[in-house]
């Protein structure tokens, strides 16, 4: 996942116009963060030529670590997450209630199209993770599983 930010920095720096002095990069728990000091240089200048060794690079957790135990229910795609199927309606579902395989458990609203999320395995629900109307990233875990 890291040479993949790696990548993903390169390119876009290499794509921006003018100098780039910070950038950061965010995939599911790893963040890769890169700065460049002296700053002035040209795009180009601070793209390295050949992949830089893994030790410039930091990965960090950005949230706490998943539990082993627990299935997540991701987020298909980047959008805002909706707990709810309209405004005022009961949620999707809350904590403590049974989720069998397939069942919707949230929305995620990506250019005014409405994407289910739905669970892929059954289980109890131990923990809504993203607030209802927060921005999500793909991937990112909504809804945390314990197996029933």
């Amino acid at each position: 996942m890291l040479a993949g930010l790696r990548r993903h920095a390169r390119q876009l720096v290499a794509e921006l116009a003018g100098p780039v002095r910070r950038v950061r990069l965010r995939s599911g728990e790893t963040v890769l963060e890169v700065e460049w000091h002296g700053g002035g240089a040209p795009a180009e200048a601070v793209v390295p030529q050949r992949p830089a060794p893994v030790e410039q690079f930091t990965a960090e957790p950005a949230e706490p670590a998943e539990p082993a135990d627990h299935a997540m229910v991701r987020a298909p795609i980047v959008g805002t997450f909706y707990r709810s199927p309209e405004p005022g309606a009961a949620p999707f579902v809350a904590v403590g209630d049974l989720v069998r395989p397939g069942q919707v458990v949230g929305i995620v609203e990506a250019m005014k199209l409405m994407n289910e999320v739905a669970a892929e395995r059954g289980g109890r629900v131990v923990a809504v993770l993203a607030d209802d109307g927060q921005p999500v990233e793909y991937d990112q875990p909504l809804v945390a599983l314990e197996p029933a």
